[in-house]
């Protein structure tokens, strides 16, 4: 539950820096050589090993590609901290939102076959999918869902997710979530949104989304370390632990199950294998003089359907296509995606299409800006022979004065408990047992003079709670910040007992409210 407030931070940080593409920025296309780009991976290189040795991250993955070619494949740093095993080419990672570009890139297979059209809609594809109102229900697009603009919440299901619940479960529940913009009319980056649209794509062809992702695209172009399936992550040796730091050094501590949301965020892969699926955007469809994906099918992936104002790192204008960012900046029309968990992983692509230039970096760690500053800097390095400014510092600044201030404040709001705090009630009177449609049953307990909240289903979460003020009370469930507390509110009736319980954490849309169950 409390790990997605995390989420959260992160998406709304989405909004403004990361899954904006990282690219610099002209209004012409630049030509560029091989030639050119090979003289300088070696400054790429040396940038690298310098981020992971001043401990920017614990490790890295760069895969560079230019044309029909893979140029550039490499692993720096370790794959978790305090074991010797290091990164390499083959290193699987798990690559957050930077999964959407590749499942958009699956959709537009099924297009290209003609499965199913950008504009086919969900009641047809899925018809027990329902949003809150029956217009958008019954006209809502697979593009609009790829381009988040079915006026769901960005949030919406994160919450869910982090208490347990799975996919299917948490798809239906999205109908109880109020809009947060009328219909097409306001852009809100949604993991679940995103992921309903990639399930009702597949649905036509009789198979799960996993499925269809593996024979359409990771079996063709022989992505063999791909899953989208956390347990087929686990079944790598080779594989990148999640870090977060913790008084000043990463740690891994930390893991995280995306399969709720797959096809938004639980892919797992590595820089090999990517570099594959990049060679087959650059090549509009075609890789190995083969084509695998109708050109006119993905080109509509790359269309810059909504405006989201300026990169304030880069400056570069920004748009959201189909599950990728279009930027146009220094350097000319970039398409690209960030991806990060709050618990610990931070990737990035970035395809500058006209010049036939793509780069993907993985690492194991967040918040960093390790990503987006060696995309920056190598872009520079080829378009302008010299890095214009230090992106490394800019995009590290960014991300620390991003969190870092959100964190702190949450800390400080709970750290004593205000002047002329009241005790609470006898601890009986706020035990019972409350729910709501949305989150359904939580169940509050009293042992040894201290209140455990159980939520999720079947109970799945449990956090002791501490009595901050009368009928407030606070925990630490975080594992990433266990600093960082959340509110626990009662409403007490005139009998004294608790009528309600509201769950801060739940409650961003206004279903954190549970009632006392009679």
């Amino acid at each position: 539950m409390w790990r997605s407030r995390s989420n959260q931070l992160f998406v709304h940080a989405c909004l403004m820096l990361d899954v904006m593409s990282v690219g610099s920025s002209s209004a012409f296309a630049q030509t560029i050589t091989r030639a050119q780009v090979e003289a300088r991976l070696p400054a790429l290189e040396v940038l690298a090993q310098q981020a992971v040795d001043a401990g920017e991250v614990p490790g890295l993955a760069i895969a560079v590609v230019f044309g029909d070619e893979t140029i550039f494949l490499k692993g720096f740093g370790q794959r978790e901290v305090g074991r010797p095993e290091r990164v390499g080419p083959d290193t699987v990672f798990q690559i957050a939102s930077l999964s959407k570009p590749v499942t958009s890139t699956v959709v537009a297979a099924l297009v290209s076959e003609g499965v199913i059209d950008w504009d086919s809609r969900v009641a047809d594809l899925d018809p027990a999918f329902q949003l809150h109102d029956p217009y958008p229900t019954s006209q809502v697009t697979v593009r609009d869902f790829f381009n988040h603009r079915s006026g769901l919440p960005g949030t919406s299901g994160d919450d869910l997710e982090d208490i347990g619940y799975g996919r299917d479960e948490i798809l239906r529940k999205l109908r109880l979530v109020r809009p947060s913009s009328s219909f097409r009319a306001g852009y809100s980056y949604s993991n679940f949104g995103f992921t309903e649209g990639a399930v009702a794509a597949a649905r036509p062809t009789g198979k799960p989304w996993d499925i269809v992702a593996q024979e359409k695209l990771f079996g063709p172009l022989g992505m063999t370390s791909t899953s989208t399936t956390y347990a087929g992550f686990l079944t790598r040796l080779d594989r990148a632990a999640l870090h977060v730091r913790a008084d000043g050094a990463w740690v891994a501590r930390i893991k995280r199950d995306p399969d709720a949301q797959a096809p938004a965020g639980g892919i797992s892969s590595s820089a090999r294998d990517l570099a594959q699926w990049l060679r087959l955007e650059i090549g509009d469809g075609m890789t190995e003089h083969k084509r695998l994906i109708a050109a006119a099918a993905l080109a509509q992936t790359h269309v810059p359907l909504t405006a989201r104002g300026r990169n304030p790192v880069t400056g570069s204008a920004s748009f959201y296509g189909l599950g990728w960012n279009v930027e146009y900046g220094r350097h000319g029309l970039v398409w690209g995606h960030a991806g990060a968990f709050s618990v610990g992983a931070q990737t990035l692509v970035s395809i500058h299409p006209e010049s036939k230039l793509g780069i993907v970096l993985l690492t194991n760690a967040f918040p960093s800006g390790v990503p987006e500053g060696l995309a920056d800097s190598f872009a520079d390095l080829v378009f302008d022979g010299m890095i214009g400014k230090d992106w490394l510092k800019d995009w590290g600044e960014a991300y620390r004065n991003m969190f870092a201030p959100t964190y702190a404040a949450a800390a400080a709001r709970y750290a004593t408990p205000p002047v002329g705090a009241s005790a609470s009630l006898a601890l009986a009177a706020y035990t019972g047992r409350y729910a709501n449609a949305y989150v359904g049953e939580a169940v509050v307990t009293q042992a040894n003079g201290t209140l455990t909240l159980a939520i999720g289903p079947a109970g799945t979460r449990n956090y002791p709670l501490r009595h901050f003020d009368r009928d407030l009370f606070i925990c630490f469930p975080d594992a990433e910040a266990p600093e960082r507390p959340s509110a626990i509110r009662f409403s007490i009736g005139n009998d004294g007992q608790a009528t309600t319980m509201t769950v801060d954490s739940l409650n961003t849309s206004n279903l954190g409210i549970l009632e006392r169950l009679k």
